[in-house]
């Protein structure tokens, strides 16, 4: 059993907002100098999943990805600190600000130079962005089954069963191996690294490859980014207007408030 998980480097979300700044010519965010980077909480919880199904199975490989800058290495040591047995860095100018589809595809690319894999496993979302497409992405390239928003998940011979996070309760799902499977927060909490496996960490093999070494070219990633626009980024501005209800006393008071919620048509 062959487990890659894809982790992503963000801005720490406990951090002030007040440290993120929203260049609108540029269309990028701007973070303050020194804002703490870390691995996204929701890829934790992919990597503790990922363990989870090692303990229960006996043995399985797990090998950590990430797409990003050379700083990107620390969280994926972070990764093999936490128990996994290799990582896999990809880090190209090509792929700078690269988008969720052209993200998707180095992963894939990068996947595909890890040997046979059983199971994708990535976080339901990057907790920078929000968005929640990478994960589906990897699925749909790879040409494999997706589950979405998992709790749990445990493998079975050669299917994988996920129980899933519905708006309104929870939902298990069988699918054939290989396939993707993105963790929800309602996985529970990951563990954290003791000194014993930080230590073990800095033996164990972190690969560093650009776009060429996987077989990805600038034409592709311009292809791919082209299905998507970013047309505005900006800080919507918040207003709010203040009224105070007048009257002789609070019966009238209350009189005058339903009037005025009335002619807002709110009642």
């Amino acid at each position: 059993m062959h487990i890659a998980v894809c982790v992503k480097q963000v801005p720490d979300p406990e951090a002030a907002f007040s440290m993120l700044k929203v260049d609108e010519q540029a269309k990028k965010v701007v973070p303050a100098p020194g804002l703490p980077l870390v691995m996204s909480p929701f890829d934790e919880q992919a990597m503790e999943a990922a363990l989870r199904i090692r303990e229960s199975m006996g043995e399985a490989k797990i090998t950590a990805v990430s797409v990003g800058p050379d700083s990107a290495r620390n969280i994926l040591k972070h990764a093999l600190a936490m128990g996994a047995d290799e990582a896999l860095l990809v880090k190209d100018a090509l792929l700078e600000d690269a988008g969720s589809e052209a993200t998707a595809l180095a992963l894939v690319r990068a996947i595909g130079h890890l040997g046979a894999v059983d199971l994708v496993l990535t976080g339901r979302q990057a907790a920078d962005w929000d968005a929640g497409v990478v994960g589906c992405g990897i699925g749909e390239l790879l040409r494999v089954p997706v589950v979405t928003f998992a709790r749990k998940v445990e493998v079975r011979g050669e299917t994988v069963c996920v129980e899933r996070v519905l708006a309104d309760g929870f939902e298990t799902i069988e699918a054939d191996l290989p396939a993707v499977v993105t963790v929800s927060n309602e996985l529970g909490a990951a563990r954290k690294p003791n000194l014993r496996e930080t230590m073990r960490a800095a033996r164990k093999p972190l690969a560093v490859k650009s776009a060429a070494d996987i077989g990805l070219a600038a034409s592709d990633i311009e292809a791919v980014s082209a299905l998507r626009v970013r047309e505005r980024l900006y800080v919507p501005v918040k207003s709010g207007q203040c009224e105070i209800i007048e009257g002789a006393d609070e019966a009238a008071q209350a009189a005058r408030l339903a009037q005025r919620l009335r002619e807002a048509r709110l009642i």
